[in-house]
């Protein structure tokens, strides 16, 4: 077992990383539990693959859990749902003592947070990740939210969690696509400042990929260890510091917005292309060496993850896909702040790109990849 601070005073809380932790969590949830019960939060599936394990655990010391069933998917992340779930945790009479667990992936951590934040001026919650993308990243770091219309996570809040617990062996009983998916944020935490990292990714990251249960459990705590070092430095992104972490993401959700926010093309996927973009216009605009742009791609590309815009099944030409960057939750004062590299590890904010000079790049970058 592996325990990771996220220091913040008096929101600090741990991150437990234990191989069979679901069938244990009477002994890291029964002490949150009030009045015998404790309400749980999952999807559909979710509630299919991990709820028992969790359910019989807490059984056995007397605690009830009192589940919560929402459907699967990116969809679940609305306003119709949020409102349906807040109705249900008031009709379980759940109270600001009470902790409510988040048990799934990051739409339903994202969604189960923000109902938290927002009930009863604010109860406590409990992330327990079980997929690779919520484990290696949503789960850590109370960015809560759900999707509106205009874009991806525009409604949302700060809201810590009272402790994520974080069992690798949920990984198991998930579809390959939505490990390779989530596996997007693991190279992240690499290309971000820890070119090591990257470089274990290219050796190693296909054991995560096929099982491999030592090198999850290292990918898994060196990526939770770098995000709540950053967190702990800048919570509410305020300083530039946590703005890192969106690497990819500016152009991953132009892409997830024109596909729809649909399965077509799931989160980490976007990521993946959207990382991709960000080297390769680093390099255009001379920033960081082509070499460095072309291993990103060919990282990307050999793990079976999207890389262009042909493989992330986007069809909007590049002003269509600035179009809906303009929606994007970091504008300020007309300005989209961009992450941008000087290479691999050497991650920054860049707060002067042009975004006319992005669509003719995404346009140019379609032609040269198709």
């Amino acid at each position: 077992m592996a325990i990771v601070r996220v220091a913040l005073d008096a929101r600090s809380y741990d991150i437990v990383i234990e191989q069979g932790a679901l069938d244990r969590a009477a002994g890291h949830l029964g002490s949150y539990a009030r009045g015998g019960r404790m309400v749980v939060v999952a999807d559909a599936n979710v509630a299919k693959a991990q709820l028992p394990r969790l359910e019989n655990s807490l059984r056995s010391t007397g605690v009830t859990v009192q589940p919560i069933i929402l459907p699967a998917g990116e969809q679940t992340k609305s306003w119709r749902h949020l409102e349906q779930l807040l109705d249900q945790l008031l009709d379980l009479e759940v109270e600001r003592g009470d902790h409510v667990v988040a048990l799934g992936g990051g739409v339903i951590g994202d969604l189960v947070g923000f109902a938290a934040s927002i009930l009863k001026r604010g109860c406590h919650f409990i992330q327990v990740p079980t997929t690779l993308l919520a484990q290696v990243d949503s789960s850590v770091g109370g960015k809560t939210a759900i999707n509106a219309s205009a874009g991806k996570n525009l409604i949302g809040s700060f809201y810590q969690p009272s402790l994520v617990l974080i069992d690798p062996s949920t990984l198991d009983s998930l579809p390959h696509r939505e490990t390779r998916a989530g596996y997007a944020e693991v190279v992240k935490y690499g290309l971000i400042d820890d070119p090591e990292f990257f470089a274990w990714c290219e050796a190693e990251g296909h054991r995560l990929l096929t099982g491999d249960r030592d090198a999850r459990e290292f990918a898994i705590e060196r990526s939770v260890r770098a995000k709540a070092t950053i967190v702990a430095d800048d919570e509410r992104e305020t300083s530039g510091r946590r703005a890192l972490l969106n690497l990819g993401h500016t152009f991953g959700h132009a892409l997830e917005a024109d596909t729809g926010f649909s399965d077509l093309l799931l989160h980490g996927e976007g990521v993946a292309a959207g990382m991709a973009l960000a080297f390769r216009y680093s390099a255009r605009l001379g920033l960081c060496a082509p070499e460095d742009a072309d291993r990103v791609t060919a990282h990307l590309k050999s793990v079976g993850l999207p890389h262009d815009l042909a493989s992330a099944h986007v069809k909007a030409d590049g002003a269509a896909l600035v179009a809906h960057m303009l929606h994007d939750k970091k504008m300020a004062a007309g300005t989209l702040p961009f992450l941008l590299a000087r290479g691999i590890g050497k991650t920054f904010l860049s707060k002067d790109v042009v975004l006319d000079d992005v669509a003719a790049f995404l346009d140019e970058d379609r032609a040269a990849h198709a």
